[in-house]
């Protein structure tokens, strides 16, 4: 974990994987960003509404 950005929450266009959504929570809050993609990932197999809020994140946080 590294110190956290002083940058305002936007999705990382540089690293993406698909909507840059992990990339840029994950620059943001300095986390690391493969590893904030495989939470998410694992947390798809358990009940929610994780994939929806992935695409309103995705709608909802300007790119960079």
């Amino acid at each position: 974990m590294t110190v956290p950005a002083n940058l305002p929450l936007r999705r990382d266009s540089r690293n993406k994987v698909i909507g840059g959504v992990c990339a840029g929570i994950a620059r943001r809050y300095g986390l690391s960003r493969n590893g904030l993609r495989l939470a998410f990932v694992i947390s798809c197999v358990l009940p929610g509404p994780q994939f929806i809020a992935y695409l309103l994140l995705w709608l909802f946080i300007p790119a960079d």
